[in-house]
């Protein structure tokens, strides 16, 4: 490393998508491919720019932004091992996890929700979104012990990682308004983020509006779980999108799964498109469990349970991408690391190269759709940035050794 005055530094031979600066005409660097390539510049702590690279014989790394994962289930994960015969879609799913809550003692939630952040932590996250199930067997509107768990966590971890936490609540359950605001104050009061599952309930377009309204008066975030299927009748996200201009809501909105995008004809797609943009409403694409649990038949699926990654983001609808399920009920395999769910995302959706086009959508795009400052690599403190050892984006993507903290290339120059 070297030093052009005392408060600089400069970390050789790097690469850096170019998705993810932010001022391209002041970054400089010379283009190479979907990147650009030089030496960082690190002035008073903070990435500022690429200058001409220094002759080196060795591969150049990557460096990228903490990474942001959108949607996971920390209370969830690594239960598979203890259940027998789970098998078929979602709500076979959702009984086989109901029944292992028998297991969910504060012991239990801790152990496996703290293996899934470290998890997190050592693939390179710094910011994270977990969904918690809401209620306890005698009273469904009130908090869970795993919402108590996870609360601790967030707390004890705030140093090396962003946890919020969005509860799992049914829609039918806050069309009570009563039930909603309640829900609401005691959400806000840990700072978290109104979470809500709609799928064919009867009474959703009045839970929406209800989460809506009480996520406005307690200044809250919201995300939804919505058509997580593939019926055609399944209408959530077109819901959520006209109450959202409707009520004029400001806060941001993340729609998790939105599955039957499937089944939409290319009308009826640009017209719900043209609400998405309009409303500023994000779409968490979730491509494990998705895949796992959507279109079973007797034999091999035929039909893809992503959504539709490709036409959202053509159409200007901002897209993430989130690991979702980690071996649990329903998804029995994964890990929690965003860059495996984003190369799941490319094989699913047949996103073609180059890929650090899609490098916002675990990055930049994910901490935006959270209702995060955007944390593009010029300007970041090197606390905010990793390296990681891989010449290309599709090097990184397919690699699965963790990323260093760019402070730890500097062996204590940064101290």
């Amino acid at each position: 490393m070297t030093a052009r005055h005392a408060t600089d530094l400069v970390l050789p031979n790097v690469r850096v998508p170019v998705s993810l600066v932010a001022r391209m005409d002041k970054f400089g660097g010379a283009r190479d491919q979907d990147c650009v390539h030089g030496d960082l510049l690190i002035r008073s702590g903070r990435a500022e720019r690429l200058v001409p690279a220094s002759p080196t014989d060795e591969l150049p790394r990557l460096v990228l932004p903490r990474l942001t994962e959108c949607h996971v289930h920390l209370d969830k994960c690594y239960t598979i091992s203890r259940m027998t015969g789970v098998r078929g879609g979602l709500q076979a799913a959702i009984a086989a996890q109901a029944a292992d809550r028998v297991h969910w003692t504060q012991g239990d939630i801790r152990s496996r929700a703290m293996r899934g952040l470290e998890e997190l932590v050592s693939s390179g996250c710094g910011s994270v979104r977990s969904h918690v199930d809401w209620g306890r067997d005698d009273n469904p509107n009130v908090p869970s012990l795993a919402w108590s768990v996870l609360r601790e966590l967030a707390q004890e971890c705030s140093d090396r990682v962003t946890l919020q936490l969005a509860p799992l609540t049914d829609v039918e359950q806050i069309a009570d308004p009563d039930v909603a605001d309640a829900i609401a104050r005691e959400i806000a009061s840990g700072g978290g983020v109104f979470g809500v599952f709609v799928l064919d309930q009867a009474d959703r377009r009045r839970g929406i509006r209800q989460a809506f309204e009480a996520a406005e008066r307690h200044g809250l975030a919201l995300d939804f779980h919505v058509d997580e299927g593939l019926d055609d009748s399944l209408d959530g996200l077109e819901i959520i999108a006209d109450l959202a201009i409707e009520t004029g809501f400001e806060g941001p909105v993340l729609c998790g799964h939105a599955c039957n995008l499937m089944n939409l004809d290319p009308e009826s797609l640009e017209n719900l498109f043209e609400k998405l943009v309009l409303s500023g409403i994000s779409v968490a694409a979730l491509p494990a469990a998705n895949l796992f649990l959507q279109g079973r038949a007797a034999g091999t699926p035929d039909r893809r349970g992503v959504t539709r990654i490709q036409e959202l983001r053509d159409a200007d609808v901002p897209v993430v991408v989130g690991t979702d399920n980690v071996q649990d009920a329903f998804c029995p395999l994964g890990r929690h690391d965003p860059r495996q769910s984003l190369a799941l995302a490319v094989l699913a959706a047949h996103l073609d190269p180059p890929f650090g086009t899609y490098f916002p959508m675990i990055t930049t795009g994910a901490r935006q759709a959270l209702g995060l400052p955007s944390n593009h690599v010029d300007g970041a403190s090197v606390g905010d940035l990793i390296l990681f050892d891989a010449a290309t984006t599709s090097d990184m993507l397919a690699g699965v050794s963790p990323p260093k903290g760019i402070s730890a290339a500097f062996q204590g120059e940064l101290a």
